[in-house]
């Protein structure tokens, strides 16, 4: 679809909301397209307004949104959101009136959605008024709001949980026995790069060490710990036992109240591994099937079967991990929604205290997006979306955090389920950004969040496992950032207080 824009430049609020209505179009700036939006902003003494001129399958639409020109304060951050809002609202108006109908998000581009309402009660507002916000200003559908709103709690209530002087801590592993088709992880696999990962361990030692310094010289102390990748159980047992005792030796984990590890893979995982990680005091692993179904497995390109997850579970159980999570996927290539629910069914059985019900996303860089296949239709992903609501619900599971992403099937979400008293605080604290969460190893991202300001900084390690081996000043420098920011941030703390 050709975007045309007239008194302004905001590609990105555009492009979010055409991925949002048109997934199966991209945004064209140049030469001639058969659909074509054009997006005007004008601003006169009273409003700013937006409008949208939608020329679609020969058909024009029209829509509009506007602001009152007074919420215009000069500052670069307010007057940008409040111009791409009515700009994402006049779009989505004509496309929708295109469309025919509205997706269960609404006119909600972002992956955070639950911010909206979380924001809104910390700020004194009633649960009645932040589901208001989320149904009248961004038209999201009654399910959503309701998905929406118990997360904001989950969120709320880990916030509360909260110290000043806590991050988080994240590990990554980028190494897999094989790709899977929807996956866009860098990561290499094992069976072509044995000696690589010897190295890489050495230099994630040696970075955990530099970190922990850095962590201690701030007076910050670890509350959750997160290995994750690429698949951290392809590591073998002994291998696993010298990173653990890494982590738990340099970091000081004595207020650590929850360690988990993407045991995932089932063809991973074997009771010599489980028992490491126990004895460093994991409490938390996942075998994530992805599917039961041995057809959709072969598709997505994985090496195990539907019986491989049965036993990998048993061993998890036997080995005494008080929680456990399993992953699927909503929308898998050969997959269906009595296929989808044969497999939920088959996971609840199991009882895992956590289960999160993805959807799937078609990723660039994934075999899935390079190569194309067949997927399940919207309406089949909605059918296999709201099977997991009900089911989940009756089985006496709770959402309590989700995020949304691009290319996502039918515009939906992902969702993680828990039984009561289960929460994975870690995910919480990514997902809806309440504290600092420090990433090391290969392709992690540290997200430096301050309290006080609201003020976000990512910090990137290396992508690649070649590039981390080599990366020992980057990672140095990225220390010094860090340091720099949490210091910038007590010194504004500290003004705010005097001021």
């Amino acid at each position: 679809m050709k975007l045309i824009f007239k008194g302004h430049a905001c590609k990105y609020a555009a492009e979010q909301m055409l991925l949002t209505l048109f997934p199966g179009e991209r945004p064209v700036y140049a030469g001639e397209d058969p659909n074509v939006v054009t997006l005007t902003l004008s601003r006169a003494d009273t409003w700013l307004t937006a409008r949208a001129v939608l020329d679609w399958q020969e058909r024009r639409y029209c829509g509009g949104a506007r602001a009152p020109s007074a919420s215009l304060t000069g500052e670069p951050l307010n007057d940008g959101r409040i111009v791409q809002k009515i700009l994402k609202l006049a779009f989505y108006r004509a496309g929708t009136a295109a469309l025919g109908y509205e997706p269960p998000w609404g006119a909600m581009t972002g992956v955070r959605p639950v911010k909206i309402p979380t924001k809104a009660l910390a700020r004194g507002a009633s649960e009645a008024e932040a589901e208001a916000l989320l149904r009248d200003e961004y038209r999201v559908s009654p399910l959503r709001r309701r998905l929406a709103m118990d997360c904001a709690r989950a969120s709320l209530r880990a916030k509360a949980s909260l110290r000043p002087d806590e991050v988080s801590l994240y590990v990554g592993i980028p190494f897999c026995p094989t790709r899977c088709a929807y996956c866009s992880f860098v990561s290499a696999g094992v069976g072509r790069s044995l000696s690589l990962v010897a190295s890489f361990l050495e230099q994630l030692q040696a970075e955990i060490a530099g970190m922990s310094g850095t962590l201690r010289d701030l007076g910050l102390r670890v509350r959750t710990v997160y290995l994750g990748g690429g698949t951290p159980t392809t590591l073998t047992a002994p291998q696993l036992d010298v990173l653990l005792g890494a982590l738990r030796r340099e970091t000081g984990l004595d207020r650590c109240t929850e360690f988990t590890v993407e045991a995932g893979r089932p063809d991973t995982i074997t009771a010599e591994k489980l028992a490491v990680l126990r004895a460093h005091g994991v409490d938390r692993v996942s075998v994530n099937p992805q599917s039961m179904d041995d057809r959709v497995l072969r598709a997505m390109g994985r090496a195990h079967q539907g019986a491989d997850i049965l036993r990998a579970f048993e061993l998890v159980r036997g080995a005494g991990f008080p929680c456990v999570n399993m992953d699927l996927i909503a929308g898998l290539p050969a997959d269906s929604a009595a296929g989808f629910r044969s497999s939920l069914d088959q996971v609840i059985a199991l009882g895992p205290e956590n289960i999160t019900v993805h959807t799937l996303a078609l990723k660039k860089g994934s075999r899935l997006m390079e190569e194309g296949a067949p997927l399940p239709l919207d309406s089949a992903v909605a059918e296999m979306l709201a099977y997991a609501w009900s089911a989940l619900t009756a089985a006496g599971y709770a959402p309590y955090y989700l995020y949304r992403q691009k290319y996502m099937s039918g515009s939906f979400e992902n969702v993680g389920w828990t039984r009561p008293g289960f929460e994975n605080l870690y995910n919480l604290c990514m997902m809806e950004e309440l504290h600092p969460v420090i990433a090391l190893g290969g392709g992690g991202v540290t997200k430096l969040v301050d309290p006080v300001g609201g003020r976000i900084v990512r910090l990137s390690n290396p992508k690649y496992p070649q590039e981390y081996l080599t990366a020992g000043e980057k990672l140095a420098a990225k220390r010094e950032k860090l340091a720099a920011f949490f210091r910038a941030a007590a010194a504004d703390a500290e003004g705010r207080e005097e001021g």
